[in-house]
């Protein structure tokens, strides 16, 4: 395929940090009085907010608190850990060789854009992103294709030229619903699993180059 851009997703995709997500949920649900057991009780790739109501469903909570204030309460302690989230390995090796070929980059998140520019701000990613979408610009979420149209249109590349790197089942539909091939990026076997609707699945930057993607 000819590559013209590459879209990114941001957490968990961009950034290791479903694991400083997963306490983020744990210590809100902790205050409205669930004990949990889960590493994730989150859903990726939906958004922070959008997991709200299914939380709240699932474990029967009973508050006051709107999907929007749990949404930044959970927001708030996500940022107390930024100082422990690194960058995906050979993720910055990978954009360089990306950028250099000439190839636009955009980044589409589920996430809002004042923790987005906060994250692009501490990485030094503010330049990186020729384009960059955030929750603010949809209707619908993923696994809508909503975000993804938004892009490409902003990009003004066809989908068949495009490439989406995800790491959420959600994050993927969408990807395929708006007409792109994606790559996932696995965390470990069994997340693997749950991306092998991808076009292709990595779990490093550093396994993967242009050549490879060309031929997908």
């Amino acid at each position: 395929m000819e590559i013209k851009a590459i879209i990114f997703d941001l957490n968990g995709t961009i950034l290791s940090d479903e694991d400083e997500y997963g306490i983020a949920f744990g210590k809100v649900l902790e205050r409205l009085g669930v004990k949990i057991k889960e590493d994730y009780p989150q859903t990726t790739g939906i958004g922070v907010e959008d997991n709200w109501p299914n939380l709240i469903k699932k474990y029967n909570i009973k508050t006051n608190k709107l999907p929007k204030e749990l949404a930044l309460d959970t927001q708030m302690e996500y940022l107390k850990l930024l100082p422990r989230i690194t960058i995906q390995e050979g993720f910055m090796n990978f954009i360089d060789g990306v950028k250099e070929n000439g190839i636009k980059v955009a980044l589409a998140t589920s996430n809002s854009w004042i923790v987005t520019d906060k994250i692009l701000e501490k990485f030094d990613l503010i330049k990186t992103f020729d384009i960059i979408t955030t929750c603010e610009e949809v209707v619908l979420n993923k696994p809508d294709p909503q975000i993804y149209e938004i892009t490409l249109e902003k990009l003004g590349i066809q989908p068949e030229n495009c490439l989406v790197f995800e790491d959420s089942k959600s994050g993927i539909a969408a990807a395929q619903k708006a007409g792109i091939k994606v790559v996932g990026i696995a965390r470990d076997h069994k997340h693997a699993i749950e991306l092998s609707d991808a076009n292709k699945v990595i779990y490093k930057f550093s396994e993967i180059n242009l050549e490879i993607l060309y031929n997908l």
